[in-house]
């Protein structure tokens, strides 16, 4: 049954030039504002599908604080829009596994190798097909990394570390990692023997869907002390790694949000959606979640260090060992994760659903030193054949927005009606035609990602932008693209 969206329609109000509210007195179940930031052109598109509707009951959610927030890439999704922020109080307020999504920790790993554009001159086919090669990709698709069960398990409770002991990658990439790449919190012992079997041969593989790996070169430097920070410069090839943990995260999510959907009226929740099931984090059933979201979010760390190891070796391959020992990594981010931090004084549970953490030089202790004078790094990708932008966190994101930034360009077609829109065939065709090699084993997941499916990642930055919550560093354009 389709809800009744008109009510929240009405009652959105625009606060700014880039802040539209939900009042929460525009609904009686509603405990905070629902804040959107987006501009006039990007609000139209979202009033297109169920996401304001969707925001407006994240709002609902007991012990949540502030307000709930989406960013201008926010759009339609399971329970939480894609694109969210919602923080609540600790130790009661509740764990929402649909507000950090069935892709726990995917996230987007950017690596930078030491050379231009004009320098990897005609290697870039080479270069795409031995990535191809080396990095599995595609629903299912099993990688090069075979684990046994206590294997996995140090994997799941340690993250990147653990990759980085079985050889894959260096200890200089962990430094560059949110979190180190691994949360504490992780107990293998709370993961499902059906989520833990799902991730025994995923490690270092890229998935379908939406997820890439995509060969760049940096178009546009529009802020030179932090892109000298992170070590970019003008013409400089990079590779972006978007993926995640897999099946084990979508495994975590389901067995989760069946456990609490079961208990609501235990604790006394009555929510607006049902895809909101939620626990007190207090609660057994929250510590038993958060606990197994952690390995789920270890293992999507110790993925990207796999195939972030697996592009050395393909660089190593087309150009030469001496190229790959200077592939470095910039950052890695997660997108899908709920975290303990603190804000405003208070501790909080921040879920980030399609959004990524912005800390800018405030929150300097929990920054690689190289990069605590300019910000963390935050990774906006585009779609294939158009742009994707660096970013570097700024304080003004700890006012409002918990410290966050958006994560992409963000849908603006489903699936379906992108594929009934091009062929897979036509769009690679077009692709190539503007000089960016396609390594997609399907026609139809290819015709899904086309990039008139997603919003502009120029205006969606330009807001985040203008809202002081990042700066711009970079314009990245792309040379090849492998999808799953």
């Amino acid at each position: 049954m389709t809800p009744d969206l008109a009510p929240i329609t009405a009652a959105l109000t625009r606060v700014d030039d880039l802040v539209w509210e939900i009042p929460a007195a525009a609904r009686p179940d509603m405990r905070v504002p629902a804040r959107v930031f987006a501009d006039a052109e990007l609000i139209d598109a979202i009033r297109d599908d169920l996401s304001l509707w969707q925001l407006a009951n994240v709002a609902t959610l007991p012990g949540i604080t502030g307000a709930a927030i989406a960013m201008p890439d926010i759009h339609q999704g399971y329970g939480f829009p894609v694109g969210t922020v919602a923080a609540t109080v600790l130790p009661d307020g509740v764990i929402s596994p649909g507000g950090v999504g069935y892709d726990i920790n995917c996230g987007v790993r950017l690596l930078a190798l030491d050379m231009d554009r004009r320098e990897l001159g005609d290697a870039v086919a080479p270069l795409m097909a031995e990535l191809a090669r080396a990095v599995p990709a595609g629903t299912g698709r099993g990688g090069r990394v075979p684990l046994t069960a206590d294997r996995l398990r140090a994997v799941l409770r340690n993250g990147a570390p653990e990759a980085v002991r079985m050889g894959l990658g260096r200890d200089d990439d962990l430094a560059c990692t949110e979190s180190g790449g691994r949360l504490g919190e992780g107990d293998p012992d709370a993961v499902s023997e059906r989520a833990a079997a799902r991730g025994r041969d995923q490690l270092g593989t890229l998935g379908s869907g939406n997820h890439f790996l995509e060969l760049q070169h940096v178009t546009r430097i529009t802020d030179r002390d932090a892109a000298r920070a992170y070590g970019l410069r003008d013409g400089q090839v990079t590779v972006l790694i978007h993926t995640g943990s897999r099946g084990v995260g979508h495994q975590v999510c389901t067995d989760h949000v069946r456990l609490m959907d079961a208990r609501l009226p235990a604790w006394g929740i009555d929510l607006p959606d049902r895809q909101l099931a939620c626990a007190p984090a207090s609660s057994p059933e929250g510590r038993a979640y958060l606990a197994a979201m952690a390995c789920a979010a270890n293992f999507a760390w110790a993925n990207r260090q796999a195939i972030a190891h697996r592009v050395r070796e393909a660089v190593a391959h087309v150009l030469g060992p001496r190229h790959a020992d200077g592939v470095r990594q910039v950052y890695d981010v997660a997108h899908n994760v709920a975290k303990r931090e603190e804000h405003g004084g208070a501790e909080v549970l921040v879920h980030r659903k399609g959004a990524t953490r912005a800390f800018g030089p405030a929150r300097a202790a929990e920054l690689p030193p190289a990069y605590r004078h300019v910000g963390q790094p935050v990774f906006i990708p585009g779609s294939m054949g158009t742009a994707s932008w660096v970013l570097a966190g700024a304080d003004g994101s700890l006012d409002v927005s918990f410290g966050t930034a958006c994560h992409g360009a963000g849908r603006r077609l489903s699936r379906g009606a992108a594929r009934r829109r091009v062929t897979g065939a036509a769009l690679r065709r077009e692709l190539e035609s503007r000089g960016i090699v396609v390594r997609c084993p399907t026609g139809a997941g290819l015709a899904e990602e086309a990039p008139f499916a997603y919003k502009d990642v120029d205006r969606v930055v330009d807001v985040v932008a203008r809202a002081g919550i990042a700066r711009t560093v970079a314009r990245l354009e792309p040379l090849g693209v492998l999808k799953g």
